[in-house]
C-alpha cells in the first residue's frame, strides 16, 4: 500500500475511534492533521482504544504529547547525523598527512 492510501486509510480509522467516543469528526480530522503519520495515528488510536478518554482535552493532550515525542527523536537524529559527521570530518581531514614533510610547522 503506497504511503497516501496508507495515510487516508489510518486517518478514517482515527476519525472513527474518535467519533465513538462521543466527540466530532472534525476533532478527528485536526488531531490526524496535525500528527502528520500513520504511525502517529496509530499510537493516539492505541491511546483512544485502551484510555477512553471522556474529555476532548484529554484527547487534545494526548496528541500534544506524541507531537512533542516525534519532534523530540527528529531533533535526536539530526543531532546524530551531525555528530557523526563532525566526526568524519575530524577523522578525515587530521589523517590526511602521509608524512611530515607535508605539514607547515
Amino acid at each position: 500500500m503506497d504511503y497516501k492510501r496508507d495515510w487516508i486509510y489510518t486517518k478514517e480509522k482515527l476519525v472513527t475511534a474518535i467519533k465513538q467516543l462521543g466527540f466530532p469528526a472534525e476533532l478527528g480530522e485536526q488531531i490526524a492533521k496535525q500528527l502528520g503519520s500513520p504511525k502517529a495515528m496509530e499510537r493516539m488510536m492505541a491511546y483512544l482504544y485502551n484510555v477512553k478518554p471522556r474529555s476532548a482535552e484529554l484527547v487534545v493532550d494526548e496528541m500534544l504529547a506524541i507531537c512533542s515525542d516525534i519532534d523530540a527523536w527528529r531533533n535526536k537524529k539530526a543531532s546524530e547525523a551531525a555528530n557523526a559527521r563532525y566526526n568524519e570530518i575530524l577523522n578525515g581531514s587530521l589523517g590526511d598527512y602521509e608524512d611530515e614533510e607535508d605539514w607547515d610547522l
